[in-house]
């Protein structure tokens, strides 16, 4: 069994092994999609396989759509070259489910794919082509929030940035001098409006692409690269406009135990590909059940029906609320409290953790008890149903290979949002106290304990990278279990809004933090003791 057009003929042998394989007609359906194509995707990663393309594949069995993806890769040409153009575009998406089962789909409704690449005369000129026609409506994104970025951790504007400012719109070299360049081209050829959808998750992320496109446009147009009149284009949001999103589905890399699966049904040439830029890729992608996104619903030349697919369309004002919901208090904050106390308890997953009754107890304490009275309902998405989902079906999936100290990475940076939003919210709230704050400060607490770099047991472990590791762990890498703590020293960091979002003291939860960590510093097992006792 060989995953490409030859190989899918036999319809049978792919079914009787357990296959959903697509029940369109490809050949119409790639032929309106070359001839008046809807939507294009940039960049051909395992959440766009796993996510939009299984959407859309559905949508085109039911008869809703009658025209497939059309995808292209910026950051690494051997994904295309390698993956998508051998196996005729197609793929296999595998859906681990938290109940041990799995749902194995051949993903057939990307109908074309390019390589975003100037110098790549071939591919960039259909990618034009594509944008000439005023039958697009959709140029989406999922790219990294790296991706938008023009300039380097020092705020000094990206070399290839800097070349495409000053040479124009010919041939540029950096992933948003292409976008935009492209963008110049339905600009020259009709004026045509579009929808230009980030669907990365990262906070206001068509604003991030917006900044960039039009930074972009303004250069070009100073230098007399573009026409007068570009840059008046992509701010007219009657023409190009640049929704909010926000997107929720955990994509892990390919796993080899999918792929042994795979193998054992027959299928061949399954190796994934490692590429030159250490992009790990396979023609597989394995990931969980749930999924979420919700879009600002501001499209000006329309849009295909994916409401039929599960996607939510609804104002700018939702999708921040839902994005709060999600990161302040019903997965965001959950999944920090995995990673800190999963590597205190020496745990390799956090499928395992949601076995650990103190833990699941700690996660239900800030999740239902202290987050959920502050959270803002988005109307669209219940709270609560959230945060069952993810305690009940998500975190606890085996098939997702996370790990806490994965998710450890960069806390110092997490802190301030994931948690601090919610003690803002008890600052502000004329019935609700800080001073019951339980679950909470113990997390803070965990995690100096977590920068002790010893767990439970008494055995040092690295800590996960982060960015602020030399500023804060030498407040407290000194201190020893069974030592008597002076908390004193803590009092700039618990004091440090930029860290935890808030004053702790004067959040009046710095005494409960320096309590906690003071009780887990007593000896190995304290924080198992402390856990149990809370």
């Amino acid at each position: 069994m060989k995953l490409n057009q030859d190989g899918l003929k036999n319809r049978k042998e792919w079914e009787n092994a357990g296959y959903k394989l697509p029940e369109f007609d490809r050949k119409k359906v790639f032929k309106k999609t070359t001839e008046h194509p809807c939507w294009i995707h940039f960049g051909a990663g395992n959440l766009f396989k796993a996510f939009q393309a299984n959407v859309v594949q559905q949508l085109l069995n039911k008869g809703v759509l009658d025209r497939g993806l059309i995808v292209a890769e910026g950051y690494d040409y051997e994904i295309i070259e390698k993956l998508n153009h051998p196996h005729d575009e197609y793929s296999i998406l595998v859906t681990l489910k938290a109940d041990g089962s799995i749902e194995k789909t051949v993903i057939g409704s990307i109908m074309e794919s390019f390589t975003l690449d100037s110098r790549n005369k071939k591919d960039f000129t259909n990618l034009q082509t594509i944008f000439k026609q005023n039958s697009l409506q959709i140029a989406s994104f999922t790219i990294t929030e790296k991706g938008y970025s023009l300039v380097n951790g020092q705020g000094e504007t990206l070399p290839d940035v800097k070349r495409d400012f000053k040479n124009g719109p010919k041939q540029p070299e950096s992933y948003m001098g292409k976008v935009t360049a492209l963008l110049y081209t339905r600009y020259l050829n009709g004026k045509h409006p579009i929808a230009m959808v980030s669907m990365d998750n990262c906070s206001h992320n068509g604003d991030k692409l917006y900044a960039a496109v039009r930074s972009f446009a303004e250069q070009w147009e100073k230098n007399g690269s573009a026409e007068s009149g570009f840059s008046d284009y992509v701010k007219d949001k009657t023409k190009v406009s640049f929704p909010w999103t926000m997107i929720d589905k955990i994509t892990p890399r390919p796993d080899a135990s999918v792929e042994e699966i795979l193998k054992q049904d027959g299928i061949e040439e399954l190796t994934p590909v490692i590429t030159s830029k250490n992009t790990y890729a396979a023609p597989f992608v394995n990931a969980e059940e749930c999924e979420y996104l919700i879009i600002e619903d501001t499209f000006p030349n329309g849009k295909p029906a994916l409401e039929k697919g599960g996607i939510l369309f609804t104002s700018r004002d939702t999708v921040e609320k839902v994005e709060k919901m999600k990161v302040c208090t019903c997965l965001n904050p959950l999944h920090t409290t995995l990673a800190i106390f999963g590597c205190l308890l020496g745990y390799r997953s956090i499928s395992e953790e949601m076995k650990d009754a103190d833990l699941r107890r700690l996660l239900e304490r800030i999740g239902y008890t202290e987050a959920l009275p502050v959270v803002v309902d988005p109307g669209i998405l219940d709270p609560k149903e959230f945060i069952d989902t993810v305690l009940n079906i998500r975190f606890p999936n085996p098939f997702m290979p996370d790990t806490p100290q994965r998710i450890a990475t960069d806390t110092s940076q997490k802190l301030a949002i994931r948690f601090g939003e919610t003690l803002k919210a008890y600052q502000a709230s004329e019935t609700l106290q800080t001073t019951n704050l339980k679950g909470i400060p113990l997390v803070f607490a965990g995690w100096l304990r977590y920068l002790m770099g010893i767990d439970d047991n008494g055995i040092p472990f690295e800590l996960s990278p982060d960015p602020l590791l030399n500023t804060i762990r030498p407040v407290v890498m000194n201190l020893k279990l069974g030592s008597n703590i002076d908390t004193s020293a803590l009092k700039p960091l618990l004091s440090s809004e930029s860290i935890f979002g808030v004053n702790l003291y004067e959040a009046k939860i710095a005494d409960s933090v320096c309590s906690y960590f003071k009780e887990m510093c007593k000896s190995a097992g304290s924080v198992r003791k402390v856990l149990k006792e809370l």
